[in-house]
């Protein structure tokens, strides 16, 4: 029977980071004081999810922040009729819940567990108190709020100015230097479905499987079950730039 923690290629997992970890790696808390970063990882509390556990759904109260110290989060949107666009993938060090928590308001996303996966989470209750005492990590905040912005903006003129092609082959090339690994010399590896990447970029799986099967016979990447490997990311980034011009 299969442990919590356990890889499902039967691999040791990967160690947690501390809570004080999970925020040094984290841009929100960077620079903070060894004194203040000691503070608030006091305030965190250290909870578990297997594989596939739903952390908060859109709509759930936004009561707590959580930071990744294992594992992996996706974090997506539904749309009315079931629909659902994935957003973002949460590694280790990365932080996920703020705006709920500064507003108070309804979470705006869902989190779903990729891994099975170690959280801090901090509760809004008492980050609060700690953000008014602290002003550089109101000013980091602030600019963690702006780029959520931008990242969003950009998603938006994406969806509105650029051909399918080019979305998908942008998207791509974000989540594999994100996420990916280097393969062989020149070659990434991304860990995804054809489905997954589907849900990225809220289009049917049988536009992506087409738009790959024409790259992949260009010689442009190979494909897996469960698995894109890029082999000629130049090739992607001027379609890209191409699809930006249309």
């Amino acid at each position: 029977m299969r442990q919590m923690g356990d890889n499902d290629d039967g691999s040791l997992p990967r160690p947690q980071l501390s809570p004080k970890a999970v925020l040094k790696h984290n841009y929100l808390f960077r620079s903070l004081s060894d004194a203040a970063l000691d503070g608030i990882a006091a305030l965190a509390a250290k909870r578990t999810y297997y594989k596939g556990a739903v952390i908060f759904s859109q709509g759930d109260e936004g009561d707590a922040l959580f930071g990744v110290a294992s594992g992996r989060v996706r974090i997506s949107a539904s749309a009315s009729g079931g629909r659902e666009v994935f957003l973002n993938i949460m590694e280790p060090g990365d932080t996920f819940g703020e705006i709920a928590v500064m507003d108070g308001l309804p979470r705006t996303a869902n989190a779903v567990a990729l891994d099975d996966s170690t959280l801090i989470v901090i509760q809004r209750t008492d980050f609060l108190p700690f953000l008014e005492r602290e002003p550089l990590l109101a000013i980091h905040l602030l600019k963690l709020m702006c780029e959520r912005l931008r990242w969003t903006s950009e998603l938006v003129e994406e969806s509105a100015f650029m051909d399918g092609p080019a979305r998908l082959a942008k998207r791509l090339l974000i989540l594999a230097s994100l996420h990916g690994r280097a393969a062989r010399v020149g070659h990434l590896e991304l860990r995804i479905s054809q489905a997954e990447l589907a849900r990225f970029l809220g289009i049917s799986r049988q536009i992506v499987n087409q738009h790959l099967a024409d790259w992949r016979r260009l010689g442009w990447i190979e494909l897996g079950r469960t698995q894109i490997v890029i082999r000629n990311t130049d090739a992607l980034r001027a379609l890209v730039a191409e699809g930006a011009r249309v």
